[in-house]
């Protein structure tokens, strides 16, 4: 059955893997025909055969519905893989070593049948391949099937013989607290904790791993990492898609489930848990669950004052037109639905370290920028030791984990302003994966499946986690069934999410610290396609300024000097008659002229409502011109091209 073994890795290259390949086995894969399987599963392992990881006793059985044959299944991975893999080069023969490993069988779940020829194969493919009797079974089917699974499995007896079993199971665990209590229990009634493998992908991400490297690795950060120095953290992901025609699963879920209860509280854990005595699996998930263990859960009358929830609505052109529907406009969302697809939360931990530390979790869908960061915000210097000179305020330091689009671990402090007087600035220390390392993309599976293969559960929650993650979340849930939102849709989708979002950390005398990405830059026509260390440092020479609703900005006649990026609010563009000609929003930039040269405005800007916005002021970009000179000429051609300027190189840059 089985083809002559081959070397998985590079092909006529050897494997610079420092790790060893992961243990032998046969891994079935229930739901091989779904999305799952051919988006992250096989592009995973196909990224763990090309690195070198895979053994060379190893061979997968795809099991669904479909009735396919082998080959039949191999042509299909074999056009979804050119479609979803994540290499920068593919690597033909590498595929062709693994897609001739591939099985499949077709059968119902709950078809015994099905199940014992499954355990022929497996036998026929073990004795081929010498997997020692290991079996790693990958539930990537709906929760309902996990104990109709396992129940067929143990008929047809494969709890028994040499080797090891473990499953790897999807989320979600369940739907609420007493749906995972139950879901937990069916499934340990047929298999061991230690058998058991729960999914997270999200602790597939290298940054999100990297939390506990670095929190105890430096010794320059854990000494700092309590309450005596820390202000608060936030935990950010914003998405600028919709539902993306899911609309009748998100409907059941919405944003609290899909991404606060699991995602956000994992790297809440990872970020704020106390030490393990070791990285040894139950080292790490005890001090995990103790963590969350220790996260207060809130009085259902309390929900309204740590929490805010928010649904997107249409969004709409200057003309009032629909661009793009509302959330209750999404096939398979119910009308008038109350699910929500913003939420912010403030919670607290209950335990010496944090005691008084504010963490601010914030997660929506239709928002105006895609970005997931962790900031640790810590307290202010005194200001004492400052006056009588020209500084008037602290800035705090920062430590920013930037998780998504780009992996990055970035310091922002101050430093002093050149020249004779004592002034500050913000300076930035940062490091970027993709500068750094040579590693292919990775769909986050790839370190999942290996550590299964070999034992190492220390990225997988355990039971006692799950259960007290959906014991964080309950009283939300309660709340939310027992009061429904009057207010929804509160948001226009590509804008930040409901007003009251930013009423609850400024109650606190705080405000989110919005991660500016070179995605968002980008969306301006002046620096498009530009060079990832210039937008870096464009990001760096922006500061943040406040406006208040019918406070001027611009005025028609003033010299230009700067150009701005709405963060939140609304503006007005006014005509010399008083006319408004233009709105812009969340998102938005205006007065761009002003970086390029220094000129008349030709119209004025009105603050419709609280505007936070985002300044780069024209001296800071002509510096960065100056120390990266090689891209004065494309911003030149742009200029030309989109504003009509004919500009000198010295006039650019201000020399």
């Amino acid at each position: 059955m089985a083809d002559k073994p081959l070397v998985f890795g590079t092909a006529g290259v050897e494997s610079t893997s420092v790790s060893p390949p992961g243990n032998p086995c046969v891994m079935v894969i229930f739901g091989a025909s779904g999305d799952l399987t051919k988006r992250l599963l096989m592009p995973a392992i196909f990224n763990l055969a090309c690195d070198g990881l895979l053994p060379e006793q190893f061979a997968i059985i795809g099991s669904a519905m479909d009735a396919l044959t082998t080959e039949q299944f191999r042509e299909k991975m074999s056009a979804d893989i050119k479609k979803f893999n994540t290499r920068n080069d593919f690597d033909q023969k590498i595929w062709d070593k693994l897609c001739s490993r591939l099985y499949y069988t077709p059968g119902k779940f709950d078809d015994l049948a099905a199940f014992q020829q499954l355990a022929e194969i497996i036998k026929k493919l073990d004795a081929e391949y010498k997997t020692g009797g290991n079996v790693l079974f990958y539930f990537a089917v709906p929760p309902w099937a996990f104990g109709l699974i396992s129940s067929n499995l143990e008929k047809t007896g494969f709890k028994e013989g040499a080797g090891w079993r473990r499953i790897i199971v999807e989320k979600p665990f369940g739907t609420d607290l007493i749906s995972a209590r139950k879901l937990n229990k069916e499934i340990l009634s047929f298999w061991d904790e230690s058998q058991i493998y729960r999914v997270d992908h999200y602790l597939g991400k290298e940054t999100v791993q990297n939390l506990l490297a670095f929190r105890f690795s430096n010794g320059l950060y854990e000494p700092l990492w309590n309450k005596n120095y820390i202000d608060h953290i936030q935990f950010n992901v914003t998405e600028v898609v919709d539902v993306e025609g899911r609309g009748a699963y998100y409907d059941t879920s919405g944003v609290l489930r899909d991404m606060m209860q699991n995602h956000m509280l994992q790297m809440l854990a990872y970020l704020c848990m106390e030490p393990p005595s070791s990285f040894g699996p139950d080292d790490v998930r005890n001090e995990k669950s103790k963590l969350l263990q220790a996260v207060r859960a809130l009085k259902k009358e309390e929900v309204p004052t740590y929490v805010v929830r928010g649904q997107y609505g249409p969004s709409y052109d200057d003309a009032g037109t629909v661009v793009k529907p509302g959330y209750r406009e999404e096939p398979g969302v119910k009308p008038g639905s109350g699910t929500e697809t913003f939420a912010a939360y403030k919670l607290m931990i209950d335990n010496w370290r944090w005691e008084g530390v504010p963490i601010y979790l914030r997660s929506g869908k239709g928002l105006w920028k895609r970005g997931t960061e962790i900031v640790v915000q810590f307290k202010k210097a005194p200001l004492a030791i400052f006056r009588g000179t020209a500084v008037e305020k602290m800035t705090a330091n920062r430590l920013v984990f930037h998780i998504q689009p780009r992996q990055a671990i970035e310091t922002l402090f101050q430093a002093k302003v050149p020249g004779p007087t004592m002034q500050l600035q913000t300076g930035h220390q940062r490091f970027e994966y993709g500068e750094s390392c040579k590693a292919a993309g990775d769909t986050g599976y790839e370190v999942m499946v290996y550590s299964c293969m070999n034992g190492d559960a220390t990225l997988f929650s355990r039971t006692d986690f799950v259960e007290a993650a959906w014991r964080v979340a309950q009283p939300l849930l309660d709340y939310w069934t027992s009061t429904p939102a009057t207010e929804f849709p509160n948001y226009q989708r590509g804008t930040w999410g409901p007003k009251a979002a930013s009423a609850l950390i400024e109650n606190d005398g705080r405000r989110w610290f919005e991660v500016i990405t070179t995605e968002v830059l980008e969306r301006c026509e002046l620096f498009k396609s530009g060079d990832l260390v210039f937008l870096n440092a464009l990001i760096m020479a922006l500061h943040p300024v406040v406006a208040s609703a019918g406070e001027l900005i611009i005025k028609k006649g003033d010299i230009a000097g700067e150009m701005y990026l709405m963060c939140r609010g609304t503006v007005e563009v006014i005509d010399g008659q008083g006319k408004v000609v233009n709105t812009i929003k969340d998102g938005g930039f205006f007065g761009e002229v002003g970086i390029l040269m220094s000129q008349p405005r030709t119209a004025s800007v009105r603050a419709k409502t609280l505007c936070d916005l985002f300044v780069l002021e024209k001296a800071d970009f002509s510096r960065i011109l100056r120390e990266q000179p090689q891209f004065a000429e494309r911003v030149m051609k742009v200029a030309k091209e989109r504003y009509n300027l004919a500009l000198a190189e010295t006039q650019l840059m201000g020399k």
